[in-house]
């Protein structure tokens, strides 16, 4: 069955790690018009940064979508987003090193990430995690990605997963 074109695609991607360095895991998720989850995937990591677990989400879901159509990626890491927006640029004029001359960490996820944004329309909007009535598709992800860092497998709609389990505990707000 072919999709209908759609005008855009909203979606959210977030990434966990139990110690950071820990076990984690990676999710995004695709919204219908109705901005419900429609299409999703989490994978595990084995043990690795909260950092790389963000930008690995980023990473698939970008790799997951269609280039020809405008994406909203909605996500709630200042540094995956600020990474692949702000300082990139930066970060290629001077060779792959950071403002103070270090090699920019994770170079090879961010390597990849800026090919995938070559000539495609991406709107990143911040979302705050972890909040009463927040973001409802970047909560999915955020609970995806956190089950897959601590089951250590993979899941998502098209493995017949069901959705992700509620947070353990609803938080208060972002502490």
């Amino acid at each position: 069955m072919i999709e209908p074109m759609r005008e855009r695609v909203v979606a959210a991607c977030d990434g966990a790690s139990k110690g950071n360095p820990g076990p984690a895991g990676w999710a995004w998720v695709v919204s219908d018009d109705a901005e419900t989850p429609a299409r999703w995937e989490a994978g595990a990591l084995g043990t690795a940064t909260n950092n790389i677990a963000e930008l690995t989400a980023l990473e698939r879901l970008l790799t997951a979508t269609d280039p020809d159509v405008p994406l909203e990626v909605r996500m709630d890491s200042q540094y995956a987003m600020k990474a692949v927006t702000t300082w990139l640029p930066g970060w290629k004029r001077n060779g792959w090193r950071t403002a103070a001359g270090k090699p920019v960490a994770n170079q090879e996820l961010v390597v990849r990430i800026d090919e995938l944004l070559q000539d495609r329309s991406v709107d990143f909007r911040y979302v705050p995690a972890h909040q009463v009535d927040g973001d409802p598709l970047n909560d999915f992800a955020d609970r995806a990605a956190s089950q897959a860092a601590t089951a250590q497998r993979p899941a998502g709609s098209a493995l017949g997963s069901p959705e992700p389990p509620p947070s353990p505990v609803a938080p208060a707000s972002a502490s």
